[in-house]
């Protein structure tokens, strides 16, 4: 492991650059096909940045330097200190995680040293897919199927442009393509609050349709399609709101599919028992595979999310929410989950991780906290130790896993701040412990 670059001064770069094919950090598509210009530091999108992606590669970052309780120190000062405070713990927790491949698999390193909890900040959405693929399984697509196959999609939700601004303009309607989709133009369907229908304009698209209910009713909207799609009779006209002929003709659509997808981001099901939906979703998928090609197709993975999971179940067997408290990884959804400990009073030390969005606040505890942030994060109170850490695919090279968990993508350094990597610190602090 690495641990002798987190205080070395990088090489010195030409003051002028323009990289292409450039993988972008901030959404968990990860569209790699942007060119940025660095200019003495200061970069700027050129082409297919979106508005996530250019608040990410063009904001400025404020002075920075690594502080214990609020005053500037070296980065082997705040490191020892750190590495104090772990130690001295005996219930210290691993959260936030925004980092790559390479900064997940050091936090699992120290964390397992330290005998600590792993859990990322936004592991509640995952759960909703997780609670499903453990007891019924899925089958899904990856955003390059859908992309050169689908003729039909159907969206749960309607938040996917907040997430992923470019979702519609790469997968949906792209320009080109490898294949030619199976129908002239593809039907899109949005189930869920009615979004603007000029997301889902293009070339490639043709038939449109809104079935307007709100989230907490999708999983009843999917329901009746299924039995719809198995001919039972329902007893109502209406179902979640929507009336019983859209959702038959929905059910028609569907079996003329040739490749189907169905597409939801668990971020969005924000509402009680929200993995019920999911599973009326890929339940969806599954009757129609008995006599069709239909897959689902679930989005996020913002802030590393997805990388974390994979990180952790590849490195222990188990996804999110771990305790390293007996020596070895046990696995518990519940009693691991760190927004829960935290409410609870449990844990003494909060270990903070958020190298690619400064809006990955830390929750607000009474407990010591170590917080390896991107310089301008935005903290609710004084960190016991603060570390400012570059943000992969822009401050250094490094790799995250797409929200399809199917492709580990290569991000550039674009040499925009000399900051070390999270894997460098916490390696640094391991071997200060």
């Amino acid at each position: 492991m690495q641990n002798s670059s987190a205080g070395k001064a990088k090489e010195k770069h030409a003051t002028h650059e323009v990289f292409d094919n450039v993988a972008c950090p901030f959404c968990g598509m990860l569209c790699d096909d942007l060119e940025i210009e660095n200019n003495d530091g200061t970069l700027k999108v050129l082409k297919n940045g979106c508005g996530r992606a250019i608040s990410g590669f063009e904001r400025k970052l404020p002075a920075n330097s690594p502080q214990i309780g609020g005053k500037d120190v070296t980065l082997a000062e705040a490191v020892k200190e750190a590495a104090a405070l772990i130690g001295k713990a005996d219930s210290p927790l691993f959260g936030g995680l925004a980092t790559g491949v390479e900064g997940m698999r050091a936090a699992l390193a120290l964390a397992e040293r330290a005998g600590g909890v792993v859990d990322h900040a936004l592991s509640e959405g995952q759960y909703r897919n997780v609670k499903v693929l453990q007891s019924a399984g899925w089958i899904t697509s990856t955003l390059t199927e859908t992309r050169n196959r689908a003729d039909l999609l159907i969206i749960v939700g309607s938040d996917i442009r907040k997430l992923h601004p470019r979702f519609f303009e790469r997968i949906v309607s792209p320009p080109h393509s490898m294949f030619e989709v199976t129908a002239p133009k593809r039907a899109v369907v949005f189930i869920g609050e009615v979004p603007e229908r000029k997301d889902a304009a293009g070339p490639q698209v043709g038939q449109v349709i809104t079935l307007a209910c709100k989230v907490e009713q999708i999983g009843e909207v999917l329901g009746a399609l299924r039995a719809r799609l198995r001919s039972f009779h329902i007893n109502a006209k209406t179902a979640g709101g929507i009336a019983l002929a859209k959702i038959d003709a929905l059910a028609e659509l569907c079996r003329q599919a040739k490749y189907g997808v169905v597409v939801w981001a668990p971020p969005t099901l924000d509402v009680p028992h929200a993995e019920l939906t999911v599973e009326q979703a890929t339940g969806l998928v599954k009757d129609l595979n008995q006599t069709q090609r239909f897959a689902g197709l679930s989005l996020g993975g913002n802030e590393g999310a997805v990388t974390a999971a994979a990180v952790t179940t590849w490195q222990s067997g188990f996804p999110l929410r771990i305790s390293y408290a007996s020596g070895a990884p046990q696995f518990d959804p519940y009693n691991y989950s760190i927004s829960r400990m935290l409410a609870a009073g449990e844990g003494d030390l909060l270990v903070w991780i958020a190298s690619i969005s400064p809006d990955l606040t830390p929750p607000a505890t009474d407990i010591p906290t170590i917080v390896l942030g991107t310089p301008g994060l935005k903290l609710p109170r004084k960190a016991a130790v603060f570390i400012p850490v570059g943000t992969p695919g822009v401050d250094h090279a490094g790799r995250l896993i797409r929200c399809d968990s199917v492709v580990s993508l290569p991000l550039k350094n674009l040499h925009r701040a000399e900051l070390p990597r999270v894997a460098d610190v916490l390696a640094s602090i391991e071997a200060a412990l």
